[in-house]
Order: structure tokens, then C-alpha cells, then sequence
């Protein structure tokens, strides 16, 4: 599969590694120029390239980037990728610690579905809630006795159901986290963002999740 990454920081450098390792095609993009991955692409044999260029003929998009500079990407970035080809998004929405004030954000407006109207895309959340490290060294095969499980909030349909295929690839349990509209349940500050849980933790901590934003996770 062709892998376009936009964003090479903790978890786009950390998909960076997995996904080459198990032999697809990744080009990688951050905000700089290509030769400012050059480590990255010796070590893991993806192709850096400029972010414009990372989802061209991409079978799947990944844009992990921090949350204000979403609006800052080019338009129709990800327009090049094959029909049909999901985009993912990773991000989390920090105001205190990071991004500032987002108002359509902190008036309620899941943090997933402002990313994909900038973007001007339908897109999958997945991999916001799983700290770097555990996503590197803590994917186990199927079966194995408490397998962490991640929620993929999207559309259903095959571009779903090509997300889930990647999640259990890099040895995770997949578990549906509804439409993009419920991908509130797994934003930073709900039951199940970094918990680590299984398969059956993840669908009790998503059910029980609250749709107002906790404190600490508002801008004021």
C-alpha cells in the first residue's frame, strides 16, 4: 500500500517507522523541506517529500500534525490521493498547552470534524489517544490477552474498513468509535484517550464518555 504522512513528529515519525517496517510505500512530509528528513528516511527507507507531494497516488492519507496548523496546509492537500483512499487524522486539541483558542472547537464542534472542514475531506480519527511510545514497542498479534485496542471514529464503508486492516496490522485491536460526528468520545480528557485498554474497555470507556469538554481541556 501507498502511505502519504503529513507531520513527522512523535506519532507521524512513529507511523513513519511501523508502516515502512511492514513493507509499505511511505512518503513522509513535514513543514520544512524534504532534506530535513533525511535520518528519518535512512532509517526506515520512506521517501521524504514535500508536504504538497506526500499524498499524491496515496491508497491512505495521515495528517498528525498540532491542531493550529491544520488551517495552515495547502488546499485540497490530500486531493491527489487515489479515489475513494482514506485520510486520517491524529490530532489532539491542546489550547492551554499549545494551540490556543479555537472558538468553533470550544463551542463544541468535535475536534475531528473541524479538522476535516479545513481540510475540505471526510477523515478517520485514530491514533490521538496512544502515547508514541506504546505505539512503537506495544503492538502484539491477535489473540494475545489484553491487546491494546484503539477506536476509529469515521464513516462507515470500505474507507473504514481499509483503517481497521492498518490498525490490526500494527497490532492493535480495532474498535469502531462511531461516525466522525461521535469521535467526541475519544478526545483528550474522556475515559478512553491514553487508558490503554482492550477491546472491551474501549467500548465501555466510549459509551461512557461525556460530551462536555472537562476543564482542563478548554481554553478558559
Amino acid at each position: 500500500m501507498q502511505i502519504g504522512i503529513i507531520g513527522a513528529g512523535k506519532i507521524g515519525g512513529t507511523l513513519t517507522r511501523k508502516l515502512a517496517a511492514l513493507g509499505h510505500d511511505v512518503r513522509v512530509a513535514n513543514s520544512r523541506a524534504p532534506e530535513t528528513l533525511s535520518d528519518l528516511a535512512a532509517e526506515t527507507g520512506a521517501t521524504p517529500v514535500w508536504a504538497a507531494d506526500a499524498a499524491t497516488d496515496a491508497d491512505l492519507v495521515i495528517v498528525s500534525i498540532p491542531q493550529k496548523n491544520v488551517p495552515d496546509l495547502a488546499p485540497g492537500i490530500t486531493s491527489k490521493a487515489r479515489p475513494g483512499a482514506p485520510v486520517v487524522e491524529t490530532n489532539n486539541y491542546y489550547p492551554r498547552q499549545r494551540d490556543g483558542r479555537i472558538a468553533a472547537i470550544e463551542d463544541g464542534t468535535p475536534e475531528s470534524v473541524w479538522v476535516a472542514e479545513q481540510l475540505g475531506t471526510p477523515v478517520f480519527k485514530v491514533f490521538n489517544g496512544i502515547n508514541w511510545r506504546f505505539l512503537l514497542e506495544n503492538g502484539a498479534p491477535a489473540g494475545t490477552a489484553g491487546r491494546i485496542a484503539l477506536p476509529v471514529a469515521g464513516a462507515d464503508g470500505p474507507g473504514k474498513d481499509t483503517v481497521f486492516a492498518i490498525v490490526e496490522q500494527l497490532g492493535f485491536d480495532p474498535v469502531d468509535g462511531g461516525s466522525l460526528a461521535e469521535s467526541w468520545r475519544q478526545q483528550p480528557g474522556t475515559p478512553v484517550y491514553g487508558a490503554n485498554l482492550d477491546a472491551g474497555g474501549v467500548r465501555r470507556a466510549l459509551a461512557e464518555a461525556s460530551p462536555e469538554r472537562p476543564a482542563g481541556f478548554r481554553a478558559s
